[in-house]
């Protein structure tokens, strides 16, 4: 587990996902784009983006298959990422109460460091119109406009890369 402290959000620790997070992990999914991005999004194409909670082979998978770190304070997660095959941040969510407060870049900068850890020159991600300031802050690029169908719903997104420093 790794420690540190801020003036902005004190005692955030991080730490590897487990089995037993899960339910809070996909409360904290469905909440924080249900708060969050409904300025980008319409509601239609919000409870189409949450219906993903439903699959819960992919979740299951997401603790199995991908490094997930936990960005939590006291015993409160408030946020957390996932690394799929090293090169590719898959779950990026900070928990709507938690936002602005400095957690997603000391998240993000924990889940770089494993990527560049597990050897990755290249990061990319599919990233929300919501999110994408936040990635190009951060430094990703991007690559093209996606329009993805689901459950009848266009949800815009954008394919962006970063390349590390190693």
């Amino acid at each position: 587990m790794i420690m540190s402290e801020s003036p902005s959000v004190p005692k955030l620790t991080f730490r590897p996902a487990e089995q037993s997070d899960l339910n809070e992990l996909q409360t904290l999914f469905v909440d924080t784009i249900t708060a969050v991005c409904h300025k980008d999004y319409s509601p239609e194409q919000i409870k189409a983006w949450t219906a993903s909670v439903e699959k819960t082979e992919r979740w299951n998978d997401l603790l199995h298959d991908q490094h997930v770190i936990i960005a939590q304070i006291n015993d409160t997660i408030v946020g957390f990422a996932s690394l799929k095959d090293s090169n590719y941040v898959d779950f990026f969510y900070i928990h709507k109460d938690y936002q602005g407060q400095g957690v997603a870049k000391r998240l993000y900068t924990e889940i770089e460091k494993e990527a560049i850890h597990q050897g990755t020159k290249t990061l990319s991600s599919d990233i929300s119109i919501t999110a994408m300031p936040f990635f190009q802050s951060r430094g990703f690029v991007p690559i093209k406009k996606q329009d993805n169908v689901v459950r009848g719903e266009v949800l815009v997104n954008y394919k962006m890369t970063k390349q590390l420093q190693t």
